[in-house]
Order: structure tokens, then sequence, then C-alpha cells
């Protein structure tokens, strides 16, 4: 009976948004054992992506009221679903997916086994992630000309300036790696989180409150270690990644892909102008897609492969490398929120998870 619960569990998180796709050798069901008790296992499938109170909650899956609400708050400080808490109101609950919700959720709970599960199943859900991504690439700020007009959601201090509440938490990816006695030397404590989603963080323990002044002077930090700032797919970001190439699943996806540029949401891109260029291969060391490269002993920019990171503008010293806007034609469709990105991505992917 457990292991059909837990089947039961993968079917529904794959109707949410984000997907929990099937794998040939069925280790999803090995990570969902390894978070869910059989009875958390049951109620998590009576949860939706709207944000509901316990009681419609037990009403729907049949369970007491007292009881539903005491496993959706042990459930929610588990990181196994997602839970809003403001002003003494009735706590509200929502299902979270997978991937940009309950595996980041774990940052306390890594071993080496969790994280060699994660490796096995990350390149069945690298396929979902790339149908429509929850993450877009912004350039880090000072490698945008004054020229180049930034909306609100295209800068990451803007972004910063318009949160009421911020939190810094380690980066999962990073903190993953360093489980299993590898990864790199880039800073971890660098994710931000906004708002309900810093909350929800704080809650649980995930990171700690800081003031708009550290946020940025993270942010300029990042820039230094040749991170990659990818903020939520949305207009209103939930969070801010500070990506590596090296530890980063998506970063990795995006390295890995023969047209990066293609599959990446981003509304600035480089521009490389050669006669300028001093050939100090600078670029070449700090672009995390390899856009940069050496032909006939001269540096070239491939722009199939930038994903606009602007990592090569802030440290080129000749001033080759500018970032520019995308024609008007080839800019993206940004959600306004990260719940209209959801519904969005299950649009795509033909799923509700409502």
């Amino acid at each position: 009976m457990s292991e059909e619960v837990y089947r039961q569990l993968a079917r529904h998180l794959d109707d949410l948004p984000g997907g929990f796709p099937s794998s040939e050798s069925g280790v999803e069901l090995r990570i969902l054992k390894r978070l869910f008790s059989p009875e958390q296992a049951v109620l998590a499938v009576s949860l939706t992506i709207i944000p509901e109170e316990a009681r419609t909650i037990a009403e729907r899956s049949g369970l007491d009221i007292e009881e539903t609400a005491k496993r959706l708050e042990v459930m929610a400080r588990n990181g196994l679903i997602f839970s809003i808490e403001e002003g003494g109101r009735p706590a509200l609950y929502q299902a979270a997916s997978y991937i940009f919700g309950i595996w980041e959720f774990q940052l306390n709970n890594l071993n080496k086994e969790f994280a060699r599960d994660m490796d096995e199943y990350a390149p069945t859900l690298g396929v979902e992630l790339s149908r429509f991504p929850q993450l877009r690439t912004i350039p880090v700020g000072r490698s945008i000309p004054a020229s180049a007009e930034v909306l609100p959601h295209e800068g990451a201090g803007e972004m910063v300036q318009e949160r009421k509440k911020i939190l810094v938490a380690p980066c999962i990816c990073r903190r993953k790696t360093k489980t299993q006695g590898a990864g790199c030397d880039k800073p971890e404590e660098t994710c931000l989180i906004f708002d309900q989603w810093a909350e929800y963080y704080h809650r649980n323990g995930l990171g700690r409150i800081i003031e708009k002044a550290e946020a940025l002077e993270i942010l300029k930090k990042a820039d230094e270690a040749g991170l990659v700032l990818q903020p939520s797919n949305s207009k209103e970001p939930g969070w801010i990644c500070c990506c590596c190439s090296c530890c980063c699943g998506s970063l990795k996806r995006l390295k890995a892909h023969p047209k990066s540029a293609s599959i990446v949401v981003n509304s600035l891109i480089c521009r490389v102008d050669p006669e300028i260029c001093e050939g100090c291969q600078i670029c070449i060391d700090r672009c995390p897609t390899d856009a940069h490269g050496i032909v006939d002993d001269r540096v070239v920019h491939l722009p199939e492969r930038c994903i606009g990171c602007g990592l090569c503008a802030t440290t080129c010293p000749s001033g080759a490398a500018t970032m520019i806007r995308k024609p008007e034609g080839q800019q993206p469709g940004i959600p306004q929120t990260v719940f209209d990105n959801q519904i969005k991505l299950a649009q795509v992917r033909g799923k509700a998870g409502l």
C-alpha cells in the first residue's frame, strides 16, 4: 500500500506546474520516501497551488480538521509544502513544486545519499524544466551602460529596492556539491529571497533577514565572484539566485545546450566591438556558457551561446564588451508574479495543479 501512496504523490507532483516526471530507475520514488511519511504523502495529494485553510483541505481529504492542521504545520516546517502566515489570520497552505520548492526547502536536510539521488534524477528533471523556464537571467548592474534603459524587473538593484522583506539563504546547489566533497570556492550565502518567500524561509530556519544595503553588497560580491544572477521568471520576483556554472543545475543545462541563447529568458545581451578588443581573454574565463572563444588568435563572441549575464562586460578593460537591449520582437513576455509564472508553466505543460 505504501508504495502506491508514493506513486500517487509522484503523479500529483508531476501534475503541478514544475513537474515531477518518472525516471527509468524510479529514483524519484526513493526521494519521496526520504522526505514524506506515508501519512504525509496521503495528505499532500489533497493540496493545490491555490493557498487554502486547513479546514478546506480537511474537507477535501476526508480527515479530521484538527489532525489535518497539525500535519500541515509539520509538513510546512519540513519544507514539503508552502505556507503563508500573516497578521494572526489562519495559516494558508499550498502544494509546492519539487523544483523551486521542495528541493530548495531541504537546505538543512542534505546528506551524501540525498545528493546522490538528486544527481541521478537531474537529467530526467532537466528535460521538463526546459519547457518553460522558472528562472530568467539578468545582467549584473554595473554591466549595463547608462544608455540602456532598464525596466524595474530587469535590474537586480531595482528589484531589491522594491522588496518589503529580504532574506539571504545558502545556495543549495553549492551546498549539495560540498556535501559530496566537491564544489567550488564561490560564496555560499548568496540567494536573496523576498517577501512571502522570505517569511517562509525565516520560519523554517533556512536563512537570515537582512537590510537592503547588505543585499546590494551581496550582489556586488556575486559579480566579483563571477556568479550569474537568475531571479524567478516574474516581474515581482520571489528570489534572485546567484549561480555558478560548476554547481548550478540550471546553468549546467544552459551550458550543455549548443545554442544557450535560444532557451534562456533575458532582455539584454552582450555585444563585442572587435576593433577595440585587446585580446586579454578575461571574458573567456568569466563566461559561464562559453560564449567567448578564440578563433585565429582573436577573441570572438558567440551570440548563440550568450545568456546576457553581463559578467564579461563588468571586467572588460577596453570596454569592447557591452550590454545592449534585444530587438523588440525578441523581448520575452515576463509574467507579473511567481504565481502567474506557475499558471503559464501549467498551460505549457498541459497541467493544472488546481
